[in-house]
C-alpha cells in the first residue's frame, strides 16, 4: 500500500502540472467561445474586436508566468517595429512562447503570428482559440502574406523533433529546415533570435526514446509524454535581428541564425546556439534552475 501511494504520488508531481496547462488551455478556448456567443462576434479572429477577451487571457497566463515561473522577458527593444521572424528553440512544452505571446501582447498590443505543426490544427475544440492567438499552418504563401500585412512570424525549426528528442544539452534539432530563411529574403524582413532560459528544466521528455523517435517518424505525431512542471526560473531573450541583405544565400542565413557568429558569411544557426551558450547551464540542471528563482542579481 505504502509502495502503491508513493507511486501514485510521484507520477501525479511529475504529470499533473502538464495536465494543468492542458486544462487552462482549454479553459480559455471556453471562455472566447463564450465570448462569442454572447456578444454575437463574427469578426476575423485577427481583428481587433477581439484584443478585449486577448487582454484577459494574456493577463491570466501572464500571471500564471509570474507565479510559477518567475518569468523574465528580455530584449523586446530588439524587436522590429514592422514585420520580422522570429526564431526559436523549442522546449518539451512550449509554455515558455506562450508566456511571450501574453506579454508581447499586453506590454506593446502586438500579435505575433505563430507557425504550428499540422497536428495542432487536429486537436479539438481549439479553433477559435489558434485563430484568435495567431496560430497559423505556416506555408510560404501564408508566411509571406502575414509579413506584408505587418505581422511579426514565428517558427521553432527543430518544431515538433526539437521538442522530443532533445534533452538538457539543448541540442538544435533543424536538419536541413531553411524555408524560414527563404521566406525572410524573399518577404526582405530581420531575423531574430529568441531562446528562453532552463525551459528543459521546467518540462522533459523521457530517456528512453527509440520506439517513441520510430513511431514520431512513421506518424509524425507527439506521442511522447512530457513530464515535470517544476516551478524553474524562466527568462527568455530576445537576441539582435539579423538584417536582410540581399547578397546572402538561404543556407547562409540558417548557418547565421543558428551558431551565433555575427559574420555574414555565415548567418543563421548562429544567433539561436549564441543564446543558448550565453545564458544557459549545460548540461541543464534542475536544482541550479530552481535556486535561480532567488537569484535577484542575474539578468
Amino acid at each position: 500500500l505504502i509502495i502503491a501511494s508513493l507511486t501514485i504520488s510521484t507520477i501525479l508531481v511529475f504529470f499533473i502540472v502538464p495536465l494543468t496547462i492542458v486544462f487552462f488551455i482549454y479553459l480559455s478556448s471556453i471562455l472566447l467561445l463564450i465570448y462569442q456567443r454572447n456578444n454575437e462576434v463574427k469578426a476575423d479572429p485577427l481583428s481587433d474586436v477581439w484584443d478585449s477577451v486577448r487582454k484577459t487571457i494574456a493577463s491570466f497566463w501572464d500571471i500564471y508566468a509570474r507565479i510559477w515561473h518567475g518569468y523574465e522577458l528580455h530584449g523586446v527593444e530588439n524587436l522590429p517595429e514592422g514585420p520580422g521572424i522570429l526564431v526559436y528553440y523549442h522546449g518539451a512544452i512550449p509554455i515558455d512562447y506562450l508566456y511571450f505571446l501574453s506579454r508581447l501582447f499586453l506590454w506593446k498590443k502586438r500579435i505575433c503570428l505563430s507557425v504550428a505543426d499540422h497536428f495542432v490544427f487536429r486537436l479539438p475544440g481549439l479553433k477559435l482559440l489558434l485563430g484568435v492567438t495567431g496560430v497559423i499552418p505556416g506555408s510560404r504563401e501564408e508566411c509571406l502574406l502575414a509579413l506584408k500585412n505587418g505581422y511579426l512570424v514565428s517558427i521553432s525549426p527543430g518544431g515538433v523533433r526539437e521538442a522530443l528528442f532533445s534533452d538538457e544539452s539543448y541540442q538544435l534539432m533543424w536538419g536541413n529546415r531553411k524555408g524560414f530563411a527563404q521566406v525572410a529574403l524573399e518577404a526582405k524582413v530581420p531575423i531574430i533570435p529568441m531562446y528562453t532560459q532552463n525551459v528543459r528544466e521546467g518540462y522533459r521528455m523521457f530517456k528512453e526514446r527509440r520506439f517513441f523517435r520510430q513511431l514520431y517518424e512513421s506518424t509524425r505525431l507527439p506521442f511522447t509524454p512530457p513530464y515535470g512542471g517544476l516551478p524553474v526560473k524562466f527568462r527568455t531573450y530576445i537576441g539582435k535581428p539579423i538584417p536582410y541583405d540581399p547578397n546572402i544565400t538561404a543556407e547562409e542565413l540558417v548557418e547565421k541564425v543558428c551558431k551565433g557568429k555575427f559574420l555574414f558569411s555565415f548567418q543563421t544557426k548562429t544567433a539561436v546556439q549564441a543564446l543558448i551558450s550565453k545564458h544557459q547551464t549545460i548540461p541543464g540542471n534542475i536544482w541550479k534552475a530552481l535556486l535561480e528563482r532567488f537569484d535577484k542579481r542575474r539578468k
